[in-house]
């Protein structure tokens, strides 16, 4: 046999070592390397380089055409010049909001940045604008997108369009404006095409929040969620509460002290709130049922899709109630928000979670003794690699909670739970001291969403609950003068707004509802 015609005895685990040499290594190595290299993958290699050289060669004849194209039209642009036709009927001054089938055949004039840009040939110009209230197309034709600041016009410029209000089915919200004039207000470069891409990874995209918030789904994240807000207040007052302002920095701790941000406040300690609800419960008895919308902070060193450092706390206190008062109240916020929101999300809501439906009530009742009867009936464990079971006393970490809330499909006020998992402010049950009445709302696909509790309102036990947590009671006067100035049965819960509304939108993860989410190892921008 020709040795020639074949590879030496152990070629195969030659040729095995340099399966993994890349081009730009390969392209590196002098010809003395390449000579080295077995026969099979330097003809591979030296293919794939011929065909690269050959890819780079046609783009870079395609750029110099396209440069040239470019050159040429820019020098027919600085000859054409456009105005403003007197003659045409008075513009209205619009937002996109107020453009609907009502003012078909209006002239217009309006504000915006250019979401989008699709050209139709050199005389067609399709602009999708955005102006903060929705988006519209515009249609420019002829000299109108044939100046210079049209063949340079980029994604997020800021441009002043008049224009006719035209019917048309095919466009979002069935109109669309015909331009008869426009002004570049705020030029944008070329390389907003290059800063975000749908490749780009989440650090990227969080480095440059300020341009991604410009986008479709996240600008409409960030008007929906001011629509919840309001729905959440409309709420309030529709049900006779009283919005208060609790201090964000205390010298008190509400949840314990392993998630407390400390800071020197002019010589003395404190902290940024973990929670406005100390606060909010001496405002019973000057306001009755009241409640704020304030941002709460934890140092949590947890970073799952539902974890902020910083969030914002919608909390309510209620003088004169039950626990099953303080249940059907948490219920009737949530069903009631949800029924405004559908009513006034429009197309900002389609576009996140068209098959938003109104809440079932009531809500499914379970108490914590039965969920972990539950989780030990369906195999969902405490610890998955050891297939350990949940036990009575046993806090119900994330996953499991979630897994159990998705399982059974529905909003569950979950009640009961042992006093050594909850704080100590919390009402113990008169029938059971090792129980506190307390309450979770988990709903499907986020969990934890409320939780709730009645309060002591007998100054002898929260004396003794601030004995059981070791806390000195000094720092907490005012909010124990509560239970010795006029005390009454009350309670309250605390919803965090971000996890709402990863339901409410059917948003995955926490930090895309926020405007620029803070967690551990993210406070710029």
């Amino acid at each position: 046999m020709d040795p020639s015609s074949t590879d030496a005895p152990g070629s195969t685990a030659v040729e095995d070592s340099f399966a993994s040499l890349t081009l730009e290594e390969f392209q590196a190595m002098t010809e003395s390397q390449r000579a080295q290299l077995p026969k099979t993958r330097l003809k591979k290699l030296l293919k794939l380089e011929a065909n690269t050289k050959k890819k780079a060669d046609k783009a870079d004849s395609a750029a110099s055409k396209l440069a040239i194209e470019q050159q040429q039209r820019l020098d027919a642009a600085s000859k054409v010049k456009i105005s403003l036709d007197s003659s045409l009927p008075a513009p209205v001054q619009v937002k996109i909001k107020d453009l609907n089938l009502s003012v078909v055949n209006t002239r217009v004039v309006l504000c915006a940045w250019v979401h989008r840009i699709r050209w139709d040939g050199k005389k067609l110009l399709f602009l999708e604008l955005r102006d903060g209230t929705g988006f519209v197309q515009s249609v420019f034709v002829n000299e109108l997108c044939m100046t210079t600041e049209a063949v340079t016009l980029n994604r997020e410029a800021s441009i002043k369009v008049w224009g006719n209000v035209q019917k048309d089915d095919r466009a979002k919200g069935g109109v669309e404006i015909q331009v008869d004039y426009w002004e570049l207000v705020g030029s944008s470069p070329s390389e907003i095409e290059s800063i975000l891409t749908y490749e780009s990874n989440p650090d990227i995209l969080l480095n440059n929040r300020h341009l991604v918030i410009r986008g479709t789904k996240a600008s409409s994240v960030l008007r929906m969620r001011s629509i919840i807000t309001q729905c959440f207040r409309e709420h309030f007052f529709a049900n006779g509460y009283c919005e208060l302002f609790p201090p964000t920095l205390v010298q008190t701790q509400c949840e314990g002290g392993s998630t407390l941000f400390s800071f020197d406040y002019f010589g003395e300690p404190a902290y940024l709130t973990q929670s406005s609800q100390l606060y909010l419960e001496t405002g019973i008895a000057a306001v009755g049922d009241c409640f704020c919308l304030l941002p709460s902070y934890r140092a949590e060193k947890s970073s799952t899709r539902r974890h902020l450092a910083e969030f914002h706390h919608l909390e309510g206190e209620c003088p004169f109630i039950d626990f099953n008062e303080l249940l059907h109240r948490i219920e009737e916020l949530v069903c009631d928000t949800i029924d405004r929101i559908i009513e006034k999300g429009g197309d900002f809501l389609k576009t996140l979670n068209p098959d938003l439906k109104p809440l079932k009530r009531p809500f499914r009742r379970m108490k914590y003794s039965e969920a972990v009867e539950f989780c030990r009936e369906n195999l969902i464990y405490k610890e998955e690699s050891t297939k350990t079971h949940f036990e009575f006393g046993d806090d119900i970490p994330e996953g499991p909670e979630r897994k159990m809330t998705d399982m059974i499909g529905e909003p569950i006020l979950l009640t009961y739970f042992p006093t050594s998992l909850k704080s100590f402010y919390m009402k113990r049950c008169e029938d059971d001291v090792t129980l506190t009445e307390s309450v979770d709302l988990l709903i499907p696909g986020v969990g934890e969403v409320v939780g709730g509790s009645m309060r002591m309102d007998d100054l002898d036990e929260l004396l003794e609950a601030y004995k059981r947590e070791n806390m000195d009671p000094s720092p907490y006067y005012w909010f124990t003068d509560q239970r010795k100035f006029g005390s009454v049965p009350h309670g309250g819960y605390g919803l965090g707004l971000e996890r709402f509304c990863c339901y409410v939108l059917n948003q995955h993860h926490i930090r895309d509802v926020c405007l620029y989410p803070r967690y551990r190892g993210r406070i710029q921008p």
